[in-house]
């Protein structure tokens, strides 16, 4: 079984993906930590590997190779922005989730999180979803905000993490057994 659980900055991916996998038994792999170990890597702060993101598309590409070959082995939660797309791309069937929420909202969890006030974060999070959103198309052509291209799209406001990852194991058993 694998599931993707992708949306927007601050709107509750991380924690649900974590539930999710709980619940079912699987591997939770998150695209997050996989940037900040190849920033690692490269010696580089998280911050100071973002920028570079912004005009070196081989590091989106290493993290995206990453994350399409694990999507292939299935029986996995895989997080990220373009967890769908990546799974898609490897021919990986899944069960492909989208989480989104208000943006006082994700400020406020984000500030709550990380610290700062919700309007510098509210700042934060429009630029870099806009700066991701160039790079994305630049790169694939494609528009994670698409929502036709989950099967399941759930807003979080309001929500608690324990009840949408329950929406989605719900869904996950459903899922024809003919799926990995």
């Amino acid at each position: 079984m694998l599931i993707t659980i992708s949306g927007l900055p601050g709107s509750g991916k991380t924690t649900v993906a974590r539930l999710v996998a709980e619940a079912l038994g699987l591997e939770h792999v998150y695209a997050g930590d996989i940037f900040r170990r190849q920033a690692g890597a490269h010696g580089l702060s998280l911050e100071e590997y973002a920028r570079r993101a912004a005009t070196d598309h081989s590091i989106d590409r290493a993290l995206d190779d990453q994350m399409r070959a694990r999507a292939a082995r299935g029986n996995a939660v895989l997080e990220g922005r373009l967890a769908a797309f990546m799974a898609d791309e490897a021919g990986a069937p899944a069960l492909r989730v989208f989480l989104y929420a208000s943006e006082p909202v994700r400020a406020e969890r984000i500030a709550g999180r990380e610290g700062g006030e919700a309007e510098e974060r509210l700042r934060q999070i429009q630029e870099r979803e806009a700066a991701d959103a160039s790079r994305y198309r630049q790169i694939y052509g494609v528009d994670y905000h698409d929502r036709r291209r989950y099967d399941l799209v759930l807003q979080s406001d309001g929500r608690s993490p324990e009840d949408l990852a329950a929406e989605i194991v719900e869904h996950a058993r459903r899922r024809p057994k003919a799926l990995p």
